[in-house]
């Protein structure tokens, strides 16, 4: 199965359950966008999906089998993921931080093999940071850190991407690029969840458009049809009317 699979999945945080049931596939070749409210629990099914948080109902399967089953370099081979924020409490580099995506590849003390060395050239040059890839992570701006965290999970050659509000900080031009990438990605035979609040940014690309409300799954649809005004007015409180002036403007690279 080219699938990575919550299917009835409850989550309990503390004293607040925020999935109450959530079920959601993530499969290859399609480009996803998971929405909703803040604190709808998008965050936590996504650390669900790659096994960091474990559920006390329901479960997670990776290609048909348990996500719990899988070893974790060999799990770690199969699904990347971006957090929300980026965490580097030594002053690694950005090539540093690159390096360590390929890491379920082989030891830490490996040397680097060919392979290796391409794809973490590949990752580098696909989020356009060369630049500044030789510098301490603290050194760098909130963008350049997302950007390197993104390369990070590239260079695992990953088939399933699974990205946190991947565009924040980022500017308008690498953002662009970011959604050309996980296109890319997808059309290449990938698979690519993002939690985003960018509707205006990511709806446009994306295959499907899953809405999470209240810690269920409120609906999975192509785009126009996830973001009606109805689902809109339910999941976000918000109209959604057609544009009326010079916004949202269509950019494009």
């Amino acid at each position: 199965m080219n699938s990575l699979v919550a299917t009835d999945l409850r989550v309990q945080l503390g004293a607040r359950e925020v999935l109450r049931g959530a079920t959601l596939a993530v499969q290859r070749g399609r480009f996803a966008l998971l929405a909703g409210r803040n604190g709808a629990g998008k965050s936590t099914l996504l650390r669900a999906l790659i096994g960091a948080c474990r559920p006390v109902a329901g479960g997670v399967e990776l290609e048909g089998r348990p996500i719990a089953a899988w070893p974790h370099r060999e799990r770690a081979r199969r699904v990347a993921f971006v957090p929300q924020s980026v965490d580097t409490p030594f002053e690694f580099t950005g090539g540093e931080i690159v390096r360590m995506g390929r890491y379920p590849h082989h030891g830490r003390d490996e040397d680097l093999a060919a392979a290796d060395a391409t794809a973490i050239a590949n990752a580098i040059a696909a989020v356009d940071a060369a630049a500044f890839v030789h510098r301490p992570m603290p050194t760098l701006s909130g963008g350049e850190q997302r950007r390197i965290a993104v390369a990070r999970a590239l260079a695992t050659e990953a088939p399933f991407l699974l990205l946190d509000e991947p565009t924040a900080n980022l500017d308008l031009e690498h953002a662009l690029q970011l959604v050309a990438l996980l296109r890319r990605h997808t059309d290449a035979g990938g698979a690519v969840l993002v939690a985003s609040h960018d509707l205006n940014l990511f709806a446009p690309h994306c295959d499907d458009v899953a809405l999470l409300h209240d810690g269920r799954m409120h609906t999975v649809a192509p785009p126009l049809e996830a973001l009606s005004p109805e689902h809109v007015r339910t999941v976000f409180g918000v109209t959604a009317d057609a544009p009326t002036g010079p916004f949202p403007r269509a950019f494009r690279l």
